[in-house]
C-alpha cells in the first residue's frame, strides 16, 4: 500500500507539472476563442445572409434542373422506344407480310415467312403480348393453309378427271402422227434403196383403202401448234400442294391422300359404259381417258420428287391393264361388225405405242390383240359368207358370154382363167365357169386385204403375217365357202343344169388357188417353198363340194326319175298291149338324153356315174312297180307292155348317152328286168327251174322270190278272167302249169331260206 500510495503521489506530481506546463497555452487559447467569438457571429450572420440569398437563387435553377431531369427521363424512355420499335417494326412488317400473302393466295411463301417470324423475329419480341396473340394464330393460319391447299389440290384433281379425255386424245394423236411420219420416212427409204416392203406397217401402195387411216381427226386443221400436258393441265395447286405440305412437315400425308384419290380416279376411269362395244366413240373415250389419266401420273413422276414412284405408277398400271384387259376381251365379242373390230383393233395400237412411248409395258395389249384377231377374222368370215351367199343368189349359173375382146380381157383382168382352146376361138364365144367364179375370185382376194388390215402395226415378222393371212384364207375356204357351197347345193330350187355348173365352177376355183398363193406370196414377199409355209386347202375344199354335187346330181336326177315313174298309169289287167312304149317313159327318155348332153362339160368319170346312176335307179324303179305289195294282179298284156318300155330302156343305154362306157356296160342295169320278163314272155320256167343255182344259167339274174311274187299276181289274174275258160282244155292247163311252177318256186324259196 504504501509502495502503492507512492506510485500515485509520483503521477500526481507528474500530472501537476504537466498542467502546470500546458496552463499558459490553455489560458492562451481560451482567450483567443474569445476572441474570435466575436467574429464567429458576424460570420454567423453573414452565412445565413448568404444562404438565404442562395436559397433564393436557386429555386428558379431547382425548377429548370427538375425540368431538364424530367426531360432527360423523357428523351431516355423516347431512346428506349424507338429501340423497341425498332425491334418490333420488322416483326410486324413481315406478319403484315404474311397476311398480304395469305390474301394473294401465296400459300408456300406465307409459309416461309411463318418460319422466318417463329426463327427469327418472335425471339427478340417474345415478351411483348402482341407476339404472343401471333404466335397462336400462326398455327390456325398454318390449318387455312392446309385446307385451302387440299381444296385446290382436290379442284385439280376434278379438272384433271374432267379433261383426262382431251390430254389422252392430243397424247395419242402425237403418238399416231409420230408413227405416220416414221412410216413415211420408212417408205421413202424403201423407194431409195428399190425396196418394196408390204409388212411391218404398210401393205400394197394400190389399196389406199386399207392404208391406217388416223384415228383421231384434227378439230383445226390450220392448228400447227403442238400441245403438250402442260398447255392442257395447269399443276401449280399440286406443286403448291406438295411444296406446301412439305414445309409443313406433313408430306406423307399429302402423297397418301393424292395417291388415294388418282386410285379412285383410275377405277372409275377403267369403268366403261354399257353401250361401249356399239360404236367407235365409245372405245375411243375410253382410251383417252385411260390415256389422259398414265399421263398425268408420268408426269407428276416427272417433274415431282417422292409424289409417285415408279413402283407405284408400275403398280397402278398392272392394275389398270388387267382391268382393260377384261373389259376389252368382255365388249369386243359383242362385236360383229368387222369394221367395227378393226377400228377398235386401230385404237388399241395406238393406245399401245402411245403408252409405250411413256415407259409403260403393253405387251399384253398386243397378245390381247392376237385373241381380237381371231374374233376379227370370225366377223369377216361371217361377213364374206354373206358375201358368197349374195353371189350365188344373183348367179344365173351359165357360162360367161363373151361378145368381143374388151370383155374377154375385162373378165381376164378380174380372174386367172387359162384355156388355149377357148382362146384360139373367135368372138362371140362362151367361157365355161359362170360369173359367181370371177366375182368369187375376188372377194377372196378382198378377204386377205381386210384380213391384211389386221396385221399392221402389230410389230410381227413378215413369215408371222404370212402365216396369219395363210390360216384366215384356209378358213374362209375351207369353212364359209365350202359351207356356203354346200348350202348352195342342198337348195331345192337348185337343178341338175345348176348342179353341173357349180361343179365346173369349183375345178375353175380350185386351179386359182394357185394364184391365190402367189397373190399372198407377193404381199409378204414370203417364198412358197418356205419350210414353215401353210398351203391354201383349196384341192380338198372345191374337191368336196364337188362329190357334194355330185351326189346331189344322182339324188335329183333319181328324184328327177321317180317323178316321170309316178306318173305312169298302167292298165295291168290289159289282155293285150298297145304295140308302143308309154308316153311317161318316152318323155323321161328324152329329158335323160337332154340332161346328159349337158353333162359333157362334167368329168368322164362323173358324168359315167351319173348315167349308170341313172339307169340303175330307173331299173330298180321299175322293177319295184312291178313288185309292188298293193299291185294284186297282173295280166300277160300288161307284161308285154311293161317289156316294151324296158326295150325303150335298153335302147337308150345302148345308144351311148354318155361316151366312155365299155360294150353293154349300161345295158347291165337293166339285166335284171330283161331276164324276168323273158322268163314270162318265153314262159321257160323248167330251163329256169332246172338250171337255178348254175353259174351258166340263163335266168342267173331271176330271184325265185321275185319271180313267185310275180307269178301269184298272175295267176290270180288267170283265176279271174277265165273262169269260164276252164272248161277249155288249154286254159285248164295252162292254169295247173302255173300252180306247179308257183309250188316249185315255194318249195326252192323255203329250201333256201331253211339253208340261210
Amino acid at each position: 500500500m504504501e509502495k502503492l500510495d507512492a506510485c500515485i503521489r509520483n503521477h500526481d506530481k507528474e500530472i501537476e507539472k504537466m498542467c502546470n506546463f500546458h496552463h499558459q497555452g490553455f489560458v492562451d487559447a481560451i482567450t483567443e476563442l474569445l476572441k474570435v467569438r466575436t467574429d464567429a457571429e458576424k460570420l454567423k450572420v453573414q452565412v445565413t445572409d448568404t444562404n438565404r440569398r442562395f436559397q433564393d437563387a436557386g429555386k428558379e435553377v431547382i425548377v429548370q434542373t427538375e425540368d431538364i431531369i424530367r426531360c432527360r427521363i423523357q428523351q431516355r424512355n423516347i431512346t428506349t422506344v424507338i429501340e423497341k420499335l425498332q425491334l418490333c417494326l420488322p416483326v410486324l412488317e413481315m406478319y403484315s407480310k404474311l397476311k398480304e400473302q395469305m390474301s394473294a393466295k401465296r400459300y408456300y411463301s406465307a409459309l416461309k415467312t411463318m418460319e422466318q417470324l417463329e426463327n427469327v423475329y418472335f425471339p427478340r419480341v417474345s415478351q411483348y403480348r402482341f407476339c404472343q396473340l401471333m404466335i397462336e394464330n400462326l398455327p390456325k393460319l398454318r390449318e387455312d393453309i392446309k385446307e385451302i391447299s387440299m381444296s385446290d389440290l382436290k379442284d385439280f384433281l376434278e379438272s384433271i378427271r374432267k379433261h383426262s379425255d382431251k390430254i389422252g386424245g392430243t397424247a395419242m394423236k402425237q403418238a399416231q402422227q409420230q408413227k405416220l411420219f416414221s412410216v413415211i420416212l420408212q417408205k421413202q427409204n424403201n423407194v431409195k434403196f428399190g425396196k418394196t416392203i408390204y409388212i411391218n406397217n404398210r401393205i400394197p401402195e394400190e389399196r389406199n383403202e386399207i392404208v391406217l387411216k388416223p384415228v383421231f381427226e384434227e378439230e383445226d386443221e390450220n392448228e400447227e401448234e403442238v400441245l403438250t400436258v402442260q398447255d392442257l393441265v395447269d399443276f401449280s395447286p399440286v406443286y403448291r400442294c406438295l411444296h406446301i405440305y412439305s414445309v409443313l412437315g406433313d408430306e406423307e400425308t399429302f402423297e397418301n391422300y393424292y395417291r388415294k384419290q388418282r386410285k379412285k380416279q383410275a377405277r372409275l376411269v377403267l369403268q366403261p359404259q354399257s353401250n361401249m362395244h356399239e360404236t367407235v366413240d365409245g372405245y375411243r373415250r375410253y382410251f383417252t381417258q385411260i390415256v389422259g389419266f398414265f399421263v398425268v401420273e408420268d408426269h407428276i413422276l416427272h417433274v415431282t420428287q417422292g409424289l409417285v414412284t415408279r413402283a407405284y405408277t408400275d403398280e397402278l398400271w398392272n392394275m389398270a391393264l388387267s382391268k382393260i384387259i377384261a373389259v376389252l376381251r368382255a365388249h369386243s365379242s359383242y362385236c360383229t361388225d368387222p369394221d367395227l373390230v378393226l377400228e377398235l383393233k386401230n385404237l388399241i395400237v395406238i393406245f399401245a405405242d402411245t403408252l409405250q412411248g411413256y415407259g409403260f409395258p403393253v405387251n399384253r395389249l398386243f397378245d390381247l390383240l392376237f385373241e381380237i384377231r381371231d374374233q376379227y377374222n370370225e366377223t369377216l368370215l361371217k361377213k364374206w359368207a354373206g358375201v358368197f351367199r349374195d353371189i350365188f343368189e344373183e348367179d344365173n349359173y351359165s357360162p360367161i358370154p363373151i361378145v368381143n375382146e374388151e370383155e374377154y380381157k375385162t373378165v381376164i383382168s378380174k380372174f386367172p382363167f387359162q384355156d388355149p382352146d377357148v382362146e384360139k376361138q373367135s368372138f362371140p364365144k362362151k367361157l365355161p365357169m359362170s360369173q359367181s367364179v370371177p366375182h368369187i375370185y375376188i372377194q377372196v382376194k378382198e378377204f386377205i386385204y381386210a384380213s391384211l388390215k389386221f396385221s399392221e402395226s402389230l410389230h410381227r415378222s413378215s413369215t408371222e403375217v404370212d402365216d396369219m393371212l395363210r390360216k384366215s384364207t384356209n378358213l374362209l375356204l375351207t369353212r364359209t365357202l365350202s359351207s356356203c357351197l354346200l348350202n348352195l347345193i342342198k337348195k331345192p330350187h337348185i337343178g341338175l343344169t345348176e348342179l353341173v355348173q357349180i361343179i365346173i365352177n369349183t375345178t375353175h376355183l380350185e386351179q386359182a388357188c394357185k394364184y391365190l398363193e402367189d397373190f399372198i406370196t407377193n404381199i409378204t414377199n414370203i417364198s412358197q417353198e418356205t419350210v414353215h409355209t401353210t398351203r391354201l386347202y383349196g384341192l380338198s375344199t372345191f374337191k368336196d363340194a364337188r362329190h357334194a354335187a355330185e351326189g346331189e346330181i344322182y339324188t335329183k336326177l333319181n328324184q328327177k326319175i321317180d317323178e316321170f315313174v309316178q306318173l305312169a298309169d298302167y292298165d295291168w289287167t290289159m289282155s293285150e298291149p298297145d304295140g308302143r312304149a308309154s308316153g311317161y317313159l318316152m318323155d323321161l327318155i328324152n329329158f335323160l338324153r337332154s340332161i346328159f348332153q349337158v353333162f359333157t362339160h362334167l368329168p368322164g368319170k362323173v358324168a359315167q356315174t351319173a348315167c349308170m346312176s341313172a339307169c340303175q335307179h330307173l331299173s330298180t324303179s321299175l322293177m319295184q312297180m312291178l313288185l309292188d305289195s298293193e299291185l294284186k294282179q297282173i295280166s300277160m298284156g300288161a307284161v308285154q307292155q311293161f317289156n316294151l318300155d324296158v326295150i325303150q330302156c335298153e335302147l337308150f343305154a345302148s345308144s351311148e348317152p354318155v361316151p366312155g362306157f365299155q360294150g353293154d356296160t349300161l345295158q347291165l342295169a337293166f339285166i335284171d328286168l330283161r331276164q324276168l320278163l323273158d322268163l314270162f314272155m318265153v314262159w321257160d320256167w323248167s330251163t329256169y327251174l332246172a338250171d337255178y343255182g348254175q353259174p351258166a344259167s340263163k335266168y342267173l339274174r331271176v330271184n325265185p322270190n321275185t319271180a313267185l311274187t310275180l307269178l301269184e299276181k298272175m295267176k290270180d289274174t288267170s283265176k279271174k278272167n277265165n273262169i269260164f275258160a276252164q272248161f277249155r282244155k288249154n286254159d285248164r292247163d295252162k292254169q295247173k302249169l302255173i300252180e306247179t311252177v308257183v309250188k316249185q318256186l315255194r318249195s326252192l324259196v323255203n329250201g333256201m331260206s331253211q339253208h340261210t
